[in-house]
């Protein structure tokens, strides 16, 4: 392989991490604090509210019915309106950003609630307030749980940028689908699958190591 296509995968590798660090960054932003909601707002739950819960649910589980490749295409209008463009790294961080928001809603959602409900109960009956169960008891405890579930929100985001190459986005699928199809060489589309395993282990690999040391922590 010669040195301009190795400069070529290493720009599109750099291309993807922008994408996925963004959209990351972006949907534990949004999808954070809606998965919180979710997990403490059914009846009888520390900030009630089973109507707004049950609406809010729904828009998460239509959100993530939505095929991804069909998602990147009914939102250009509005990838235009907030990126000024369709095309491109940045651009991708949109429809990217959009289909990790309730993706990692609900993983949060499900972390929260492995929390052992006799800590709240306890937290209650020393006095603290909801906000307060929140911030110093649900998410501490959730926190291997939460970094796990990240992890696979991320690994799947991975997945995700290689997608939207398909529809001029940038990044490694973008190279891949440009060398390794339209222009029939096996060798390029190989080293963007090698690339993407190699991403896909390492993020993996931190993930777990990060959620093995907070979980001991937390237990002593």
């Amino acid at each position: 392989m010669s040195r301009e296509l190795i400069n070529l995968i290493i720009d599109a590798t750099w291309e993807s991490l922008y994408m996925v660090a963004a959209a990351a960054l972006l949907g534990i932003l949004f999808g954070g604090p809606i998965g919180v909601f979710l997990a403490t707002s059914r009846k009888g739950e520390l900030f009630a509210a089973p109507a707004a819960n049950a609406v809010l649910g729904t828009v998460v589980n239509a959100a993530r019915s939505t095929p991804f490749i069909i998602l990147v295409v009914a939102i250009i209008p509005f990838t235009r309106l907030v990126a000024g463009t369709s095309i491109g790294s940045t651009a991708a961080i949109v429809p990217l950003t959009v289909a990790a928001t309730p993706f990692i809603a609900r993983l949060v959602e499900a972390a929260i609630r492995e929390v052992d409900a006799g800590l709240v109960e306890t937290a209650s009956s020393f006095g603290a307030t909801p906000l307060q169960i929140v911030v110093k008891v649900l998410i501490p405890e959730a926190l291997p749980g939460l970094v796990l579930a990240l992890t696979l929100a991320v690994v799947s985001l991975l997945g995700y940028s290689a997608m939207v190459g398909a529809v001029g986005g940038g990044g490694l699928g973008d190279l891949g689908i440009r060398y390794g199809y339209q222009r029939f060489m096996p060798d390029m589309m190989l080293a963007v699958v090698v690339v993407l395993i190699a991403l896909v282990q390492v993020v993996q690999t931190l993930g777990d190591h990060l959620a093995r040391r907070l979980n001991r922590r937390l237990r002593h």
